[in-house]
This record gives structure tokens, C-alpha cells and sequence, in this order.
């Protein structure tokens, strides 16, 4: 039977364990050097040694293990200047020790792949039990009642989806087994270097740690789009400016631009401080400033492929700035979008207009007079500004706390004070909504901006003049061979 695509309730296999952690990554994404969180629930930042000196000459993919105790794969690669015969002894010992952390790394997610299969094989068991069952009542109709009957049916129905599934799962589980092996194998041939220098071309063994690079990529490919399943607690990264602002990376551009964008206030604000990494923006240095030309209202800005997308103050006009040269591209009003308080979020600041990107491109959330104060979602054309296409989602804006998209979904939370849950979630794609209970920790107790990065898939939040990060986890469609 072959399954266009197939939603599974949990982020069981290995492929999106591994890709769910990586893209949650901070520092090998924006620039963060390495961010904890303290047993207690306190967060607190810090700066490790996750990227070495440019004198060592090493680039690190990504690190080893999460404070939620989720597993990761360490690629670690030489730097193309590193991959020749001098200061080879030098080279050996910083290279033995990486092929350690890629171990050790493969051990704690070998032991998450198996618990997952343990997880897999019981429901494959239990579907197993339910045909079984389902065979018996096809024989002895008089042993079910007909509604009985149909439930049973349908709920073997539900299940068997699952059996593709369960062999990809068992793919991973061989692919990962191969990866350690060569791993293994790896160790074993820097082994034998040390003991007779100069046995083994570097060259080729900067191909094989950069071939296990590749492979790692090719997993992360075959994941599509997510659902929210779950936010990680907070992560602080400063304290600055005032009870209100936002602050926000580039969603889309490349990963190797890390600029940090800061935006102080709700009201009237025309400066924007763009600093040159997430680390410099923790310590408040290397920064320049740019002066807007109209001032914003609210804290629903986005900054999208290089430009600063910002609802103009007492208008529903929406600016485009492009940051490079320093000007006004283009400003367009939102039609019949109401604006200066007039429905706001929960908290108010003016933030009548909530710009926004995700997977899908850019976003306007807003409400209307005709639509009753009930939030209005619009896809945006980025150059002309354009609404391309407009959902009524029936949730009054008064009764949101915040709001963000993922993937084409709206999630709002039901307040912006202590004790907030994401409460409500849209589907554009099938103009549907569900209630959900999704906890979130709002440690600072007033949430004036949030949004989600899908760059980084991680949640910008400003809280009560903390800037605050925050994991999600994503519940990952996976498209079977045949689709």
C-alpha cells in the first residue's frame, strides 16, 4: 500500500531526533557559543569553547548532547588549510580527539534509536493484535456488535499506515549502524597513524570525515515540515532596554550571516541596532545603528532576506526597509486592517499588525472591523507587498497573548502573563483549527513579542526586557518511497 505521507504522533525515528536537535542548534547557527540551562528551571547563557580557535583550524557541525538530553551527531571536519603533512603530530592528537566526541556522540544515540525501535515494535505488536481481532470478528460476525464492528475496522484501518514506517525506522536503525562502524573503523586507522607516521594520507582522511558531513546532510533532507509538539524552557541571552521591544536574526538569508537586530519600545521608535553576532549582542558591542524614516507602532516586525518589514506608526501601512542601503523600498497598506489599539493582543502596545515569516514566506496576523476583532491571517508577496491570500480564523485577537506561524499554522497562546499555554493553533493549508495544551514557560511574566525563526526553528521572545530563546519540537512529516 503506498502512503503519500504519513503523520506520525511522536518524533520517534532517528532521522528527525538527530535533524530536530541540529536545527534547534544555536551555535552553529547564529553565532551562539553556547547557551545552558541551570537545574531549577533558571536559565542563565554561557560562553564554551564549542568553535576553537581559527589557530587550531577546526570547524564544528554541531555539539554533542542538549540539556534535555536529546542526541546529536558530532561531524567534525578539518579546515581545508589543516589537510596537509605539516605539524602532522599536532593535527593527530586534536583529530583522535574529535573522532572520541563523534564516538561517544553515535553511543548515547545508538541507545535513543533502540528505545525508539522497543517503542515501534509495540505498536506494530498491537496493530498485529487488532487485525488479528478484526479476522476473528470477519469470521464470527455474531461476536461484534455492528458498531463495534466498525470501530474495530476502522481502527485497524488507522493503523496499518504505520507498517512503512516501522521499516524506515529499521533503516535508520542499519544506516546508524554503518555510520558507527565507519566511525569505528576510523579510530582504528588514527590509531595505527600514531603509532607509524605518516602511513595514512590526510587527504584522504579529511574525505571520509567529511563524507560522514554529507551523509549527516542527506538525513536532514529527507525530513519535510513539522507540527508543534512541544517549547523548550527559556533560554536567556540578555537583559536589556525596556519592558517592551523586540529583537530578531534574518529569517531567511544564509546561516553564515548572524546579525542580531534589537528594536527598543512599542511606540514611536525609529532606532534599530543591528549587531554583528548573536555573541556580540549578549555583550552589547559592535553594533551600528540605522535610523528609520517613519517610526513603527507595536513590536510585530520581521526582518526577512535583508529588509525590515514594520507596521507604520498610527497607519495600517506595512514598510519595507532594506538595511543595505539604508532606504524605504516600498510601503503598502493592509486593507481594512485595523491599527493604533484598536485590536491589539492581550497585553496592547499598539500591536494591531504582527509581521511574520516561517517555511512558507511572509505573514501578516491582524484583525478587521468586518471580521469582528477576530484574527485574520494574510500571506504577504515579499517585493510588492501584496495579499496573495487571507484566512478568518474565528479567534478574537483580544484574547491572544502572542502569536507566531510554523510551517503555514498559527499558534497563539492564550495569554502573555505567567501561566500562557499555546492554547490554539490554524492549519492555512486545510483552513482548519484545533485547540491545543501546549505548555509554555514564561519565566519573566510579560511576553510583548514573540516569533518564530524558521531559519533556526527556534522562538524569539522579548519578556519583560529579557531577550529570550526558546527550542521547539516539531513533529515531522516523512514521505515514503513511491510518494
Amino acid at each position: 500500500m503506498t502512503v503519500p505521507l504519513l503523520k506520525i504522533g511522536a518524533v520517534l525515528s532517528t532521522m528527525a531526533m538527530v535533524t530536530n536537535w541540529m536545527s534547534q542548534t544555536l551555535p552553529s547557527l547564529v553565532g551562539l557559543n553556547g547557551t545552558s540551562v541551570a537545574s531549577g528551571g533558571t536559565s542563565e547563557k554561557i560562553v564554551s569553547a564549542l568553535y576553537p580557535s581559527s589557530e587550531e583550524g577546526w570547524q564544528i557541525y554541531s555539539s554533542a548532547q542538549d540539556v534535555d538530553g536529546k542526541c546529536v551527531c558530532t561531524v567534525v571536519a578539518p579546515a581545508q588549510n589543516m589537510c596537509n603533512r605539516d605539524a602532522r603530530s599536532k593535527q593527530l592528537r586534536q583529530l583522535m580527539e574529535k573522532v572520541q566526541n563523534i564516538t561517544q556522540s553515535m553511543e548515547v544515540l545508538d541507545l535513543r534509536t533502540y528505545r525508539d525501535l522497543q517503542y515501534v515494535r509495540n505498536t506494530e505488536s498491537l496493530m498485529r493484535t487488532v487485525d488479528s481481532r478484526l479476522k476473528i470478528a470477519s469470521d464470527n460476525p455474531r461476536s461484534l456488535n455492528p458498531k463495534s464492528f466498525q470501530e474495530l475496522k476502522d481502527k485497524v484501518t488507522q493503523l496499518l499506515p504505520l507498517l512503512p514506517v516501522l521499516e524506515q525506522y529499521k533503516a535508520d536503525a542499519r544506516m546508524l549502524g554503518r555510520l558507527k562502524e565507519e566511525v569505528r573503523n576510523l579510530s582504528l586507522v588514527l590509531m595505527a597513524i600514531q603509532e607509524e607516521m605518516g602511513a595514512y594520507d590526510y587527504e584522504e582522511l579529511r574525505h571520509r570525515v567529511l563524507l560522514l558531513e554529507t551523509r549527516l546532510h542527506s538525513c536532514m533532507q529527507k525530513l519535510g515540515c513539522g507540527k508543534l509538539t512541544g517549547v523548550s524552557n527559556p533560554i536567556t541571552i540578555r537583559a536589556s532596554g525596556s519592558r517592551f521591544g523586540s529583537w530578531m536574526t534574518d529569517t531567511m538569508i544564509p546561516s553564515s550571516d548572524n546579525r542580531v537586530w534589537s528594536m527598543d519600545g512599542y511606540l514611536k521608535g525609529r532606532r534599530v541596532l543591528e549587531y554583528r553576532t548573536l555573541g556580540d549582542f549578549m555583550k552589547g558591542q559592535n553594533f551600528v545603528q540605522h535610523l528609520l524614516p517613519h517610526p513603527w507602532a507595536g513590536t510585530g516586525h520581521v526582518v526577512y532576506n535583508g529588509s525590515l518589514y514594520y507596521n507604520k506608526y498610527q497607519s495600517n501601512i506595512v514598510i519595507k526597509y532594506h538595511f543595505r542601503s539604508r532606504s524605504v523600498l516600498l510601503q503598502r497598506s493592509l486593507p481594512s486592517a485595523g491599527y493604533n489599539n484598536t485590536f491589539p493582543y492581550s497585553w496592547g502596545g499598539s500591536s494591531d499588525i504582527d509581521l511574520m515569516a516561517d517555511e512558507n514566506g511572509l505573514w501578516a496576523v491582524y484583525t478587521t472591523i468586518p471580521n469582528a476583532g477576530n484574527i485574520v491571517i494574510s500571506r504577504l508577496e515579499p517585493q510588492s507587498l501584496e495579499v496573495l491570500q487571507t484566512w478568518d480564523t474565528g479567534f478574537p485577537k483580544r484574547s491572544a497573548g502572542e502569536a507566531f506561524m510554523i510551517c503555514g499554522t498559527l499558534y497563539v497562546t492564550n495569554s502573555h502573563l505567567a501561566g500562557a499555554k499555546i492554547y490554539f493553533a490554524y492549519y492555512t493549508n486545510s483552513s482548519s483549527y484545533e485547540y491545543t495544551d501546549i505548555p509554555f514557560h514564561n519565566q519573566y511574566s510579560h511576553i510583548s513579542m514573540l516569533d518564530y525563526n524558521p531559519r533556526e526553528r527556534v522562538l524569539y521572545t522579548w519578556n519583560n526586557g529579557h531577550q529570550v530563546l526558546y527550542n521547539v519540537t516539531l513533529f515531522h512529516v516523512i514521505k515514503t518511497s513511491g510518494d
